[in-house]
């Protein structure tokens, strides 16, 4: 099943793209507790962040709920065919933790080349477990023609 990131008319403005992605993150997931929400939306706002600065934007973003075994995936497809690497941050510097915190929430995570269309899909999968499973989704969660 395909859906857009934010239904939205001549009445009610865009929102930004994070916040796009949170708003509907927040919805297919509802029914997670608000924890394992908590993780699925920084991890995913961290691959969507990450595929706007070194990416070009997210060409897509894909979200993957299975109740059994209580799994979350995300992937975030961009044009860079360069692979991340986790740097060791620093507290004086601003930036630079968002792949440590991914490694950190995240059982698992990596990249994805794709070369038939260019680029890269990095993913992380998170776990879910426990009586907060909703039920399988699969979902396309890129408004067309953004990032």
């Amino acid at each position: 099943m395909r859906r857009q990131l934010v239904h939205s008319g001549p009445e009610r403005p865009l929102a930004p793209p994070l916040v796009q992605l949170r708003q509907r993150c927040g919805q297919t997931l509802a029914h997670l507790n608000k924890t394992h929400l908590g993780d699925v939306l920084l991890v995913a706002v961290e691959l969507v962040t990450n595929a706007y600065d070194h990416g070009g934007g997210a060409r897509q973003v894909r979200l993957k709920h299975s109740p059994e075994p209580g799994r979350v995936r995300i992937e975030v497809d961009d044009n860079n065919t360069k692979h991340p690497r986790i740097s060791p941050g620093h507290v004086d510097q601003v930036r630079g933790r968002g792949l440590i915190i991914l490694d950190q929430l995240a059982d698992e995570w990596g990249v994805r080349d794709e070369p038939g269309v260019g680029g890269k899909c990095v993913w992380a999968v998170i776990s879910c477990s426990g009586a907060d499973r909703a039920p399988t989704t699969d979902t396309d969660i890129t408004k067309k023609g953004s990032g």
